[in-house]
C-alpha cells in the first residue's frame, strides 16, 4: 500500500495563525508536532516511510521536508504540483508517480488523506485503514465516514446503504446541510460525516477517472513526466466531484475514533483542553469571569473580562475577535484583506526560507529592521540589491560573509556593512543557529529587489 498525503493547500480558515505563506498543515496545535507531522506519524504504524508520498508545491517543499524529518520519515517522497488544481488532479499526479517511479502495480492500494486533520487513537485508525485497504483491494473506492455526534452543518455527509464487509455501500453524498437537515441525518442513523480520506487501487482509480472524469484521465494516463509538464491543463476539481459522487463502486468504512478537520476556530476550541468554566486558554492569557471562550495569545498578555462564547486569537501583528459559531466567516475576512492588498492576508511577520527565517521587527520611510536566523550549514544566495544597503550585526553564532571580492568571518557583537548594488552572501559555517539584526536603508525595501547570481535552493 502507498499512502498519499495532500499537503499543498493554502487554507486560511484559521487566520491569523494560518496564512497563505504558512497554512494550517504546518501549525503545531496538538502534542508539540505539526498537523502534517502527526499525519505522517499515524501512517508509520501501517506503512514504511518509503511508501509515503506527500503532494505539495514549491513554496512549501522545505516546510514539508522539515516536518517529514520531525516525524521520522525523511525517506518519504515529495511530489511538487506545478499549479494548484484541487484534489482530483493532485491524486492523479501522485498515482502516476507511484506507478512510474515507485513501481506500483494496478492492484496496489493507494490510501489518500488530507495533511491537516486530527485523528485518534492511532490503534483504531490503523485498524480502519487495514479494513479500507481490504475493501479497496476488492475493487471498491472506499471512504472513511465519521459517526456524527451532533447536527453539524460544516461537513458534507455520506448516506450509507447495504452492508458490505466491514463497511457499507454508499447510497449518496450530501452537501453541507442546514441545521434542520443535519438533525434529520443525525436521527436517521445511517449518515456519516465525510472525512475526505479515500482508498482505492491504482487500476480502480484510473478506470473510474476514465468513466467519470475523462479530461483528468486523458492526462493521468500519460507517463509521469508528461503529466507534470501538462498538469496546469487539468481542471480544478475535487476527487469528490470528479469520481466519488459519480462512481457506483463507492463504499464507506465507519470510523469510530475521534476525527476533527480543524476547519475553523470553533473546531480548535473543541480540541483544546478546557478549564472549569469551559475556557480554552493558550499563551499568556488571563480570563476573569469568562465562560466557554477561547483565548489564544502569542506575543503579549491577553486579558478577558466577562466574555462568553467568544474567540480571541492574537499574533504579533493581528488580533481576531469573533463570536463562537461565526468562525466559518473567517475566510470572508481573509478575502476582504486580500482585496485591500493587506500583507497580513499572505504572510506573518516571521517568514520562513529554506535557509532559516527572518522576522520584521519594525519599518518606516527609508528603513526596515529584521532579525535573521540562518540554520547551521546553510547560506543565502549570492545576490545584490539595486535600491538598498544593509548593515548586519551578529547577535549569536558566527557569520561567513562575502561582499564583492572580499570574504570574512563576523562574530558575535561584530558588524559589517553591505553597500547598495554590491554582490554579497551570508553563510552559517557553525554548529549553532546564526542570529543577526539587519538594518536596511533605501527608497525601496520590498523582497522583489533581489537579484540572485547563485542559489543552492534552485530559486534562480
Amino acid at each position: 500500500m502507498k499512502v498519499i498525503i495532500l499537503a499543498g493547500g493554502g487554507g486560511t480558515r484559521l487566520f491569523p495563525l494560518s496564512r497563505a505563506g504558512f497554512p494550517k498543515q504546518f501549525l503545531k496545535l496538538d502534542g508539540g508536532m505539526s498537523l502534517l507531522a502527526l499525519t505522517v506519524k499515524r501512517f508509520l504504524a501501517v506503512a514504511r516511510p518509503a511508501d509515503i508520498v506527500v503532494v505539495t508545491n514549491k513554496d512549501y517543499v522545505h516546510h514539508v521536508r522539515s516536518e517529514l524529518a520531525a516525524a521520522g520519515a525523511s525517506d518519504a517522497h515529495v511530489v511538487l504540483e506545478p499549479a494548484a488544481r484541487n484534489t482530483a488532479p493532485a491524486i492523479a499526479l501522485a498515482a502516476r508517480y507511484c506507478a512510474d517511479e515507485l513501481g506500483a502495480q494496478p492492484d496496489e492500494v493507494l490510501f489518500v488523506t488530507p495533511s491537516d486533520h486530527i485523528v485518534r487513537p492511532v490503534e483504531i485508525f490503523g485498524r480502519s485503514v487495514r479494513q479500507a485497504a481490504e475493501l479497496a483491494a476488492a475493487g471498491r473506492i472506499v471512504t472513511f465516514g465519521v459517526k456524527p455526534d451532533k447536527p453539524e452543518t460544516g461537513y458534507g455527509y455520506i448516506q450509507a446503504g447495504a452492508k458490505l464487509g466491514a463497511g457499507f455501500v454508499v447510497d449518496s453524498f450530501k452537501e453541507k446541510p442546514d441545521k434542520a437537515t443535519a438533525e434529520k441525518y443525525l436521527a436517521a442513523g445511517n449518515y456519516y460525516w465525510n472525512s475526505g480520506m479515500f482508498a482505492f487501487t491504482v487500476g480502480c482509480l484510473m478506470d473510474e477517472l476514465k468513466a467519470c472524469q475523462p479530461d483528468v484521465y486523458e492526462l493521468a494516463a500519460r507517463p509521469f513526466g508528461e503529466v507534470l509538464a501538462h498538469f496546469a491543463d487539468m481542471p480544478d476539481i475535487s476527487i469528490d466531484y470528479a469520481v466519488a459522487e459519480k462512481s457506483k463502486k463507492v463504499a464507506v468504512i465507519p470510523f469510530t475514533g475521534y476525527w476533527n478537520d480543524i476547519g475553523s476556530w470553533d473546531a480548535i476550541y473543541e480540541v483544546l483542553d478546557k478549564d472549569a468554566d469551559g475556557n480554552a486558554v493558550k499563551g499568556d492569557c488571563l480570563a476573569l469571569d469568562c465562560a466557554s471562550s477561547l483565548l489564544m495569545g502569542h506575543s503579549r498578555l491577553i486579558a478577558g473580562i466577562g466574555l462568553e462564547d467568544v474567540l480571541v486569537v492574537e499574533t504579533d501583528d493581528v488580533i481576531l475577535v469573533a463570536k463562537k459559531g461565526e468562525s466559518q466567516k473567517v475566510k470572508d475576512l481573509v478575502a476582504e484583506l486580500k482585496a485591500r492588498g493587506r500583507r497580513e492576508a499572505q504572510e506573518h511577520t516571521t517568514v520562513y526560507r529554506p535557509w532559516g527565517s527572518y522576522t520584521v521587527l519594525g519599518e518606516g520611510p527609508g528603513y526596515k529592521l529584521k532579525k535573521i536566523v540562518v540554520n547551521p550549514g546553510h547560506r543565502l544566495s549570492l545576490q545584490m540589491h539595486y535600491h538598498r544597503s544593509e548593515h548586519w550585526i551578529v547577535i549569536g553564532g558566527t557569520a561567513k560573509v562575502t561582499i564583492g571580492d572580499t570574504e570574512q568571518m563576523v562574530h558575535e557583537n561584530e558588524s559589517v556593512f553591505v553597500p547598495q548594488s554590491t554582490k554579497h552572501r551570508l553563510e552559517n559555517p557553525g554548529r549553532i543557529p546564526l542570529e543577526l539584526i539587519e538594518v536596511q536603508n533605501g527608497k525601496y525595501l520590498e523582497e522583489d529587489d533581489i537579484v540572485r547570481f547563485e542559489d543552492i535552493y534552485g530559486r534562480m
